[in-house]
């Protein structure tokens, strides 16, 4: 079973043809001078695009600081569709990369078929790992469910409903362990506060909430925060990429009675024109673990053991309070600090079963 998504418009200097759609792949060279610049550092994104504001420009950001630290060649394929990841990992393959990334879930099954056929060439995968290790590819997950009990706790202490709502893109472990962790920080506030704060969107006992059907709809996301807001949440919490940003745009239109939280970065910085929304974010270290990934390439150091990203490594944690700094009181953000201590000493457990196995 595999422990953990998200096809072809790309854009450079020098274009590599792709057969099938009839997009091309593009490559581009960091423009330094380096020893390193025949080494090609590829990646190929889920269908949510590049652009995203979320789960895969982080990871593409990785990519593009190992780039132009190291003096590589980078070559890009955007998936449009789930049918182009098959043709986009291919063409990266007769692109003759030195190591290829993959963005997402959803790309586990052509990620590994390609890894299996290819032993020369290094492969990392984000959210997903094979049920039995490949030699050449390296899982990169995240234990997003740590900082995401953080932000549910968070959330409970500063709704005035007494209700908070989360939803997600599609039911996929790396979404749902989110909303898991998100449920359980809120139960967690209520015991420790005798209170009755209720999640709306998602119930983790029984692995059934709200979805809006896709990652890249803003209109669907638009209106399944709605629903939420319609049934008296006054925190959302959308997990859910460019979808996503649908839910915040109906918390926008509230004029500050609704709020939100958002996923994978910050918000704030790749989605500024909500910032007055955002109470924090769930940081997802994609850039820094995809960065290490390919520089251990460069380096001949790589190798196939999974990393998972936790708040005891800072592949998870919330971001900054930004706006929201002076109206979230001192005694919740000294609460919500002491949950992550608490979670990395153990004494508080996590309970989702989507979180990944550590290696």
């Amino acid at each position: 079973m595999k422990k953990y998504v998200r096809g072809t418009a790309i854009v450079g200097v020098l274009t590599l043809a792709v057969a099938a759609c009839g997009s091309k792949p593009t490559t581009s060279s960091s423009g330094g001078n380096s020893a390193n610049k025949n080494f090609k550092a590829c990646m190929v994104s889920d269908s949510g695009g590049f652009d995203d504001k979320s789960f895969n420009q982080t990871s593409y950001k990785g990519l593009q600081d190992a780039v132009k630290e190291r003096g590589l060649t980078e070559v890009k394929a955007e998936s449009k569709s789930d049918n182009d990841y098959p043709t986009n990992t291919t063409a990266m393959v007769a692109a003759k990369c030195n190591v290829i990334v993959s963005v997402g879930f959803k790309l586990e099954d052509a990620t590994d078929k390609a890894a299996k056929a290819n032993p020369s060439i290094k492969f990392a995968i984000v959210d997903s790992a094979p049920a039995k290790p490949i030699t050449n590819l390296k899982p990169l997950l995240f234990n997003t469910a740590q900082a995401a009990f953080q932000a549910g706790y968070l959330a409970a202490g500063m709704t005035k409903t007494g209700k908070v709502g989360t939803f997600g893109g599609v039911k996929i472990p790396p979404v749902t362990i989110y909303m898991d962790g998100f449920a359980e920080g809120v139960r967690y506030y209520n015991k420790q506060k005798g209170k009755n704060v209720q999640v709306l969107g998602w119930d983790d006992a029984k692995q059934t909430g709200l979805f809006s059907g896709d990652f890249e709809d803003k209109a669907k996301g638009q209106t399944t925060g709605q629903n939420l807001i319609t049934q008296g949440a006054d925190i959302i919490f959308p997990v859910a990429g460019p979808s996503g940003l649908g839910g915040l745009q109906a918390a926008k239109a509230t004029n500050g009675k609704v709020n939100a939280i958002w996923v994978d970065t910050d918000g704030c910085v790749s989605a500024p024109e909500y910032c007055s929304e955002l109470i924090t974010s769930v940081n997802k270290g994609m850039d820094v673990a995809v960065k290490d990934a390919v520089e251990s390439v460069v380096d001949n150091k790589f190798d196939n053991t999974t990393y998972v990203g936790t708040l005891q490594n800072g592949g998870t944690g919330l971001a900054p309070y930004h706006q929201f700094d002076s109206k979230v009181p001192a005694d919740l953000k000294k609460e919500v600090d002491q949950l992550k201590a608490d979670i990395i000493s153990g004494k508080i457990t996590i309970e989702s079963k989507a979180q990944p196995a550590a290696s």
